[in-house]
């Protein structure tokens, strides 16, 4: 990657592994945006559902659509119908099944393309696999270190932290493999892969720029 030219940097983290603050952080040393969770934004503008009930709905195999359709009152005739973010108009946009990834791609591809970016997001690696000018970075972080951080994060017991690691690994891996064909685990996704354990947040910051040059 040419920090000289337009580029977009994407951090693919596990739970708990500082992934998300890595990535506020390095943009802050490159002089560009940071963008987290920006597609479920806009669902949670649009629908008035909360980040977590999108997360909880889009990482289930087979039923998060038809539970989609049922919370925000989409009927069964309405299957065809499509959304588009530029759309404008009083009611709200309806969502077709087949259009969910569709619509998460075009709304990252146009943060990419208004400038250089750092997107932190678990599709991003796929999203952004042709970019001419792209790095797809993965951190990671053994079981006791990612409990440690979210029970500090989170002011949950360690039984409640794991728990929550393995729920939102599981949807996270659903969604990617149902959407991209590939695993969020992949190597082969990721020009860069971090392990955590024994680094602070700033030294993984360090780690990412001199590989960048």
């Amino acid at each position: 990657m040419n920090k000289n030219k337009q580029f977009v940097i994407t951090i693919n983290r596990e739970l708990g592994s500082g992934g998300r603050t890595v990535g506020r952080k390095l943009a802050e040393k490159l002089g560009v945006p940071f963008y987290d969770k920006a597609p479920n934004h806009v669902f949670e503008q649009k629908f008035h559902l909360s980040v977590d009930e999108i997360e909880k709905l889009k990482g289930r195999s087979h039923t998060w659509w038809t539970d989609f359709k049922r919370i925000v009152g989409i009927g069964e005739a309405l299957n065809d119908a499509k959304y588009y973010v530029t759309n404008v108009g009083d009611e709200p946009e309806l969502l077709a099944t087949e259009e969910i990834f569709k619509v998460e791609t075009e709304i990252l591809k146009g943060l990419a393309e208004k400038d250089s970016c750092v997107i932190a997001g678990r599709s991003g690696f796929h999203v952004f696999r042709t970019h001419p000018n792209h790095l797809n970075i993965l951190i990671q972080a053994s079981i006791p270190f990612r409990v440690a951080r979210v029970v500090r994060e989170q002011e949950l017991t360690p039984d409640e932290a794991l728990q929550t690691i393995e729920t939102v690994d599981k949807m996270r891996e659903n969604y990617v493999n149902r959407y991209t064909g590939s695993s969020r685990y992949d190597a082969h996704n990721y020009s860069l892969v971090i392990a955590a354990d024994g680094k602070t947040e700033d030294e993984i910051v360090d780690i990412i720029m001199k590989f960048i040059g």
